[in-house]
């Protein structure tokens, strides 16, 4: 098969998983499209946590193992589930590549391992096939994988050695107090006061304790207390999220909220509840893996960035195994796939799908694990 008879078909396959968009752990019918399909071509495979799917395509002379990845879960939306961070576009290039490998399979000296993963939007799917043994079960030497992002320009890739993506990790604080009527603040313990007091010194903790040159946020989202209008509160709850990229950052943000915990508690005589929620670690992509791939794409095609305050769970395999993520530029102007990832207004233009299973390619082809 050739690349251009791939065109209509990955389209084709982009058309029927945009229909077919379910929420993390439910991607049942999603599950059941990739699996169908694979039988259609012949490709063995396994299914895990229910709706993952991996397998194998052994090449005649393997000296490596090397695995890409494709996250299926859809996010909520007003229809209940859609595609609005191009997961069915990820699908889509994953299941072409597959297709172009088992009609050149001839052409094939390494064993590729491909792997369906459910749950990134969620939970971390990508962590839970690491526990299962995915990667140990089938040797893999090393992993791949892409996210459509349109604050890249179409044609170009975003990448970069080292980090790219944050850490991230959510945060309640339930601040307990004492509660009674307005009239009498002084037989109270305002959890309201306390809590807006808590917000605003929270924001030392990046601005004066952590380096400037070490990127860090943290953001209270959300607040919610109180019954009404005179009576002061007896207890408020805040929400919110922190995102870095050196784990030892995270740890000192954690651990200047935790005493920032303790103080208040003695200051006004209240409680302070903590719930910290490991979210997904940085993804930290190999500088080796990332020299290759510039040499493999061509380095006119590599757009400059930063690292990107926004989290992947692909980071979880990268704690295994070397691995490299990239970004497939979507940004088009001229025909409006501008909206940003998780926009209800979010599409891409799917002349890109092509673009990523060449991608794939030209990167076995520089490891010669394709002819």
């Amino acid at each position: 098969m050739k690349i251009l008879d791939l065109d209509l078909i990955i389209k084709n396959h982009r058309h029927n998983l945009h229909q077919l968009a379910e929420l993390s752990h439910k991607e049942f019918n999603t599950a059941k499209y990739i699996r169908a399909y694979l039988e259609k071509l012949g490709v063995e495979y396994e299914t895990y946590i229910e709706t993952a799917t991996v397998g194998i395509i052994k090449g005649k002379n393997p000296t490596k193992t090397i695995a890409f990845r494709a996250d299926i879960d859809a996010l909520p939306s007003d229809d209940g589930a859609k595609h609005l961070c191009g997961h069915d576009g990820h699908m889509s290039i994953l299941l072409g590549f597959i297709e172009y490998l088992t009609s050149n399979q001839e052409k094939l000296n390494d064993n590729i391992v491909f792997i369906f993963q459910p749950a990134e939007e969620d939970t971390g799917g990508a962590k839970r096939l690491v526990d299962a043994g995915v990667l140990k079960k089938y040797n893999v030497d090393e992993i791949y994988g892409l996210h459509i992002h349109p604050d890249f320009k179409q044609g170009y890739i975003g990448c970069k050695a080292g980090y790219l993506m944050s850490q991230n990790g959510e945060l309640n604080i339930d601040v307990i107090g004492k509660g009674g009527h307005g009239a009498s603040p002084q037989k109270t313990i305002d959890a309201v006061l306390i809590g807006s007091h808590f917000v605003t010194s929270l924001q030392s903790i990046v601005s004066r304790n952590i380096d400037p040159m070490e990127g860090a946020v943290l953001t209270i989202g959300k607040i919610c207390g109180g019954s009404a209008r005179n009576i002061i509160a007896e207890s408020v709850r805040l929400e919110g999220t922190m995102r870095c990229f050196n784990p030892k950052v995270y740890d000192t943000i954690v651990s200047h909220i935790v005493e920032f915990a303790k103080g208040f508690e003695i200051s006004y005589n209240c409680h302070v509840n903590l719930e910290f929620i490991g979210g997904y670690l940085a993804v930290n992509n190999d500088e080796n893996l990332f020299e290759e791939f510039v040499e493999a794409v061509g380095k006119e095609k590599i757009q400059k960035t930063s690292p990107l305050m926004i989290s992947e769970d692909f980071s979880f395999y990268q704690r295994e195994v070397p691995g490299l993520f990239f970004m497939l530029g979507a940004r088009d102007e001229e025909h409006g796939f501008v909206n940003g990832l998780h926009s209800q207004q979010f599409d891409f233009n799917e002349d890109i799908l092509i673009e990523g299973i060449k991608i794939y390619l030209s990167l076995l082809k520089y490891k010669k694990s394709l002819d």
